[in-house]
């Protein structure tokens, strides 16, 4: 737990009645009830320590996947795969995009890692392009570092795009660490995991937090192959991590493959109507091709929504941005009618004020 420790992320919703969490991307329908259903059906065996190697996870994940078990990792949650992927890479300079999940940074700092930022541009919505490439090249990098699709914007960087940063970081040495968590819920994104087995230097992260609606239940895997690094990784954290409760929820929860392609037309549609409803509310909203959008409004808009039992994220810690700025979930559609009625009543509160 946290310790007197500001928590630099969305999902605080026990301090205060929050009724409407758009601050957190997890999945609109919630937690399957198979996997409910799976969880509950272990509680006789919690007396037990779990599976310290998460074999039927893995084996799930590799059928999944369609990678060898031996290239896969668990971790309670992706952020304790970060860390301890840190930890065991152990890089002096590191480079990421700004703005792009904050997590990265902590967790390189803690490991007296210089961090390096890329910084993207709002007239080009945030998005990747092959500028970067030459100063990649430039930098070089111990490690690089790629959220895809991009949290907070929601771009996803072109597979093309991917590929040669990909082949530039094998030529110099630099190692790549690519967040695809929020991958399963976006527009037609790819996954760099075709390139596993030529490129041992390729890190991939995923979790079930937000496709399958588990952020309580905290798991996570990646996928690697590189042996010798997924042993240092393992020797960084404690025996028994992944919890017999979250290796079940994670075997029954790559069986909802029904459940995401359901979710993702969901998105699709709700995000492009939250798009157009904050737009005709004179606010700056980045296209996005995940199930979240940021977007640029007045200052005091998290707070007065947050008096109305309403939390929506601000990103104003985000390096690239700063106080206004704001991240939404793409949530069920009559939530999302609240949140606009809300945010409409915040806009005539303002102008009478």
């Amino acid at each position: 737990m946290l310790y007197h420790t500001q928590n630099p992320h969305g999902g605080d919703v026990y301090d205060g009645e929050i009724r409407l969490d758009f601050s957190a991307n997890t999945n609109p329908y919630g937690t399957p009830q198979g996997v409910l259903d799976a969880m509950s059906a272990v509680l006789t065996r919690v007396h037990q320590y779990p599976d310290p190697y998460c074999r039927e996870l893995v084996k799930a994940v590799s059928e999944f996947e369609a990678v060898p078990k031996d290239w896969i990792l668990c971790g309670s949650g992706a952020a304790e795969l970060i860390y301890s992927y840190c930890e065991a890479l152990r890089p002096q300079h590191a480079m990421e995009l700004a703005p792009t999940f904050s997590e990265y940074a902590l967790a390189l700092e803690r490991v007296g890692c210089q961090v390096e930022r890329y910084p993207l541009k709002k007239e080009n919505y945030f998005s990747l392009t092959e500028d970067f490439l030459p100063v990649l090249e430039c930098s070089c990098p111990d490690v690089l570092f790629l959220c895809n699709p991009n949290n907070p914007t929601g771009q996803l960087i072109d597979l093309p795009l991917l590929e040669k940063i990909l082949n530039l970081c094998d030529r110099q040495g630099t190692a790549l660490f690519v967040d695809e968590c929020f991958l399963d819920l976006s527009d037609d994104g790819v996954s760099l995991k075709s390139h596993l087995g030529e490129h041992p230097n390729l890190f991939i992260l995923k979790a079930f937090t937000k496709s399958y609606g588990m952020a309580g239940v905290r798991l996570g895997y990646c996928l690697c192959a590189d042996g010798q690094l997924l042993q240092k990784m393992s020797h960084t954290v404690q025996p028994w991590n992944v919890s017999t409760l979250a290796q079940a929820a994670g075997i029954a929860a790559l069986q909802e493959r029904v459940f995401l392609q359901k979710t993702r037309a969901l998105i699709l549609v709700e995000r492009q109507w939250l798009q157009s409803q904050l737009e005709a509310l004179g606010f700056w909203v980045c296209p996005s091709r995940a199930n979240y959008l940021l977007f640029h409004a007045r200052e005091d808009l998290c707070g007065r929504l947050r008096e109305q039992g309403i939390a929506i994220r601000s990103c104003h810690n985000y390096h690239g941005l700063g106080v206004g700025w704001y991240r939404i979930a793409v949530r069920l559609h009559e939530e999302n009618e609240r949140l606009i009625e809300a945010v409409k009543e915040v806009c005539v509160w303002q102008r009478i004020s």
